[in-house]
């Protein structure tokens, strides 16, 4: 039943990001770019002064400092999407894949400083010491303020932008965070996915329980702590093959617009498929036209709802332009993106026959052609795969279609697991391993083989999915366990700091729709969801990723709309807050120590 859920929301996916709704969000940002008169410079510059505390007044409402909402924001988007989400984006799309998530993270910074800027406009301060932001109060309050005639549609629109942002507050703010950490434990450590679940739903309710002030304080240490160790450890990794950089930067580019050779396990080789799966990963980590960092940002103590917009356009600079690159370029300098694993193989002329669940299924005939594993690395329960390359085949309509659509090739990954080693626990050369293989099903005529390999047989290579496949690049690029105790520290705290962020999120959600009465119920819930996500429920990162991007698309879809009405408003404001700023009518005073913007002291 769950796998029939995730089947109907891949199809719903594919609708939400289908490409001319990416060049539709690409669009937005290029409007607000050029309507801010290119607002990341005051982002970087003016934004920087205002984290720092120079502009900060005690008696200003809000609950959190600037530098809080900002972590608390960033405790959201930097996370597993940083070392999950690229890795995935370029195992399928390939190198070209980051330079669209670069683009994403410009113009990601001008839809992040409207977005915020509007909430901020439209925000509840009934309680100064807990106002409430977002979306949802932009469409009531907006509608009831510029259009009086036509108030209960904002209300309408508010409603439905909370479910979606509870559907994607449960899916990638919760499960994708739990299931990824639960991946790489047990990948690493043995540890059961159900004891990694319960543990991160443990810490995660503690946290959640203290309400914003205690979320803002957590994240306030947490995100310049991991951010710091991330960063130094990646540069070390660079460094010590800064010799391929230069041609990384330039596969990078390359690759974006022009179609690449697809080879070993790599499964894209085209400019489209670069693009979408760089658009994807980039709005999912730094979730930029999702509506949900408002809600965070909406916190803060602050009379100038501008002053907080420019603020969080530092977002997407520091989570996509940095973050993510540091993690591509730790993971193409390794090489192991591609996944090579020597000369373990399949022999050479197996084929694929077709099962007795109908003409569209095909799969290795293992019973005639065993695998063989070379090494002693290989596990039982260890996920493999290999690549086949299939003729293009019809649809129903008799279009011509490549066998792999999504790709834009003729290259398709089957997925196995190893079912069977030696009984001393260790793989001798040349013995033969039972695999059982995932069918691969087709929809429209059963397509006919092209190639099965090459010489020497048929590659078999380890499946790395998530988070794991970032922590082997660590490990290969310094020739150590690196990787191994890094990412998965790393791991831990970003998906902590995402989950308690998201549960926020996902709360002044359900106080908009249910009132506060109801809070309580939503983080039991919210934790459950946790300990769920690391069950046998979500198998692979293929349905983590059809959740993820589910959620990310509805949110996207609800959002967009309302900056579009409400963005020439807030474009006014934002234009009277910087000629106030040129002509200095605010007074800044001096930089709060960092042990008080960490703390939020006054």
């Amino acid at each position: 039943m769950f796998q029939d859920l995730i089947s109907a929301l891949a199809t719903l996916e594919g609708v939400l990001w289908a490409t001319p709704v990416l060049f539709v969000i690409l669009g937005v940002g290029v409007l607000f770019t050029i309507w801010s008169g290119v607002g990341q410079y005051r982002a970087v510059t003016h934004g920087v002064q205002v984290v720092r505390g120079k502009y900060d007044d005690k008696d200003d409402p809000g609950a959190i400092s600037h530098f809080q909402a900002l972590s608390a924001a960033l405790s959201a988007t930097v996370g597993l999407g940083n070392i999950g989400g690229v890795a995935l984006a370029i195992a399928l799309g390939g190198p070209g894949a980051v330079f669209w998530m670069w683009v994403v993270g410009f113009f990601g910074m001008a839809i992040k400083m409207t977005e915020v800027s509007m909430s901020m406009l439209y925000r509840n301060t009934d309680d100064p010491d807990n106002p409430h932001g977002g979306p949802m109060w932009v469409a009531e309050k907006g509608f009831a303020e510029l259009f009086p005639n036509v108030a209960r549609l904002g209300v309408f629109i508010g409603g439905l932008y909370v479910v979606t942002l509870l559907i994607s507050t449960v899916t990638g703010g919760n499960m994708y965070q739990a299931w990824n950490v639960a991946e790489l434990s047990k990948s690493y450590f043995g540890i059961d996915k159900i004891v990694t679940g319960i543990i991160l739903a443990v810490v995660v309710g503690l946290v959640i329980l203290g309400g914003i002030k205690r979320i803002g304080s957590v994240a306030g240490r947490i995100v310049p702590l991991m951010c710091a160790m991330y960063f130094l450890s990646a540069v070390v990794v660079i460094f010590m093959n800064i010799s391929e950089v230069p041609a990384l930067l330039t596969l990078i580019v390359t690759n974006a617009f022009a179609p690449g050779e697809a080879v070993g396990a790599f499964v894209g080789g085209t400019a489209g498929y670069a693009f979408l799966w760089g658009m994807k990963r980039a709005l999912f980590s730094n979730e930029a036209g999702q509506g949900s960092a408002p809600i965070a940002h909406s916190a803060a103590k602050t009379h100038e709802p501008i002053r907080e917009g420019v603020v969080a356009g530092l977002e997407p600079l520091i989570d996509t332009i940095i973050v993510c690159t540091l993690t591509a370029l730790v993971i193409l300098s390794s090489g192991i993106w591609n996944r090579d694993t020597g000369e373990s193989a399949l022999p050479v002329g197996t084929q694929l026959v077709e099962t007795e669940t109908g003409s569209c299924e095909w799969r290795p005939a293992i019973t005639d052609a065993p695998a063989v594993l070379k090494g002693d690395e290989w596990s039982d329960g260890e996920q493999v795969f290999i690549v086949v390359e299939t003729q293009g085949f019809s649809d129903d309509e008799g279009n011509s279609m490549p066998s792999n659509a999504n790709a834009g090739s003729n290259r398709h990954r089957i997925a196995g697991v190893i079912t069977q080693k030696m009984e001393d626990g260790q793989v001798i050369v040349d013995s033969p391993i039972t695999i059982d293989w995932t069918p691969l099903e087709y929809v429209g005529e059963a397509p006919q083989i092209l190639q099965l390999g090459q010489e020497g047989g048929l590659p078999i290579f380890r499946d790395y999915q998530g988070a794991t496949l970032t922590a082997r690049a660590f490990d290969r690029g310094t020739n150590s366990n690196l990787g191994k105790w890094l990412v998965s520290i790393a791991a831990w705290l970003f998906a902590i700091s995402t989950m308690i962020s998201w549960s926020y999120y996902g709360e002044q959600g359900i106080v908009y729709l249910f009132g506060s009465g109801a809070v309580f119920l939503y983080k039991i819930i919210f934790c459950l969801l946790i300990v769920i996500a690391c069950t046998p429920l979500l198998p692979n990162d293929a349905a983590v990723g059809t959740l993820t991007g589910f959620g990310t698309g509805v949110m996207l879809f609800a959002n967009i709309p309302i900056m579009l009405i409400f963005g020439a408003y807030t474009m006014k404001k934002y234009h009277g807050y910087i000629g106030q700023l040129k002509r200095g009518e605010f007074h800044p005073h001096d930089a709060k120590s960092i042990v008080d913007m960490v703390e939020g002291k006054d």
